[in-house]
């Protein structure tokens, strides 16, 4: 076991026990602040993050329910069609991605690649898909 003489921190000389690394929780805190800071993100961030852009995004462009729009549009502003939770298909075979309670489509038409916009509905639970 290393002992520290000075806080891994602030450099403050420590006193009491002889294992001590901070001088206090704070400097602690703001150690492990640091040092996560500097390491990369997470896989699990990154992951979370997305769904919670991805969900924003789709709610934000769905008022009305059902809407349809250019998929270039949440493209640029960082959707990632790739992350999702689970997955709906209907009687047709159409396969509607959902981030939470919020799905979509991927349809082209007219040779321009859309999204189909929908929220979860009671009746679709009989055909839920679970994503793993």
């Amino acid at each position: 076991m290393r002992i520290y003489k000075e806080c891994r921190y602030c450099n403050k000389e420590l006193s009491g026990r002889t294992d001590k690394k901070f001088c206090d929780p704070q400097c602690k805190s703001a150690y492990q602040y640091q040092n996560e800071k500097q390491n990369p993100e997470r896989f699990y961030n990154k992951v979370d993050n997305q769904l919670k852009l991805n969900r924003r995004l789709l709610k934000e462009y769905n008022k009305g329910g059902k809407v349809t729009i250019r998929s270039s549009v949440l493209l640029e502003l960082g959707f990632d069609p790739n992350f999702f939770t689970h997955y709906w298909k209907n009687q047709k075979g159409e396969i509607y991605l959902f981030v939470y309670e919020y799905g979509f489509l991927t349809k082209n038409e007219n040779g321009k690649d859309k999204y189909v916009l929908v929220i979860w509905q009671d009746y679709m639970d009989k055909n839920f898909k679970l994503k793993i």
